[in-house]
């Protein structure tokens, strides 16, 4: 069976490539105006938002995967998570749902197993 390209995937995709042009644009600004890459995320300029366009995606990518993924197995109120991230962390909200999402797998506490 050959993999297909899904509306989904594609999705995904697009993300990905436009994550990585807006990335390695602002790096190569930051080599360009020769600032220290790593020390520049405390003072500011291209590799910071080098950094807010990496977390950016893949806050925009986990999301949907969230949505789509809670959907797909019948836990309810998936979108909370990615509510949730606007109000605390994506990167607590993110992982939380990955909890969730195995416990489910598991067959939760309501299962009897």
């Amino acid at each position: 069976m050959k993999p297909r390209w899904t509306p989904l995937a594609v999705t995904y995709l697009v993300i990905a490539v436009a994550g990585l042009g807006a990335a390695m644009t602002f790096n190569a600004l930051a080599v360009v105006q020769m600032q220290d890459f790593l020390g520049a995320w405390f003072d500011g300029g291209p590799a910071v938002s080098s950094l807010t366009v990496d977390l950016l995606g893949v806050a925009v990518a986990g999301s949907i995967l969230i949505i789509v993924e809670a959907r797909r197995l019948g836990m309810r109120f998936g979108w909370l998570y990615v509510v949730g991230a606007l109000l605390t962390a994506f990167t607590f909200t993110f992982p939380l749902f990955l909890a969730m999402r195995e416990r489910h797998l598991a067959g939760g506490p309501r299962s009897g197993q």
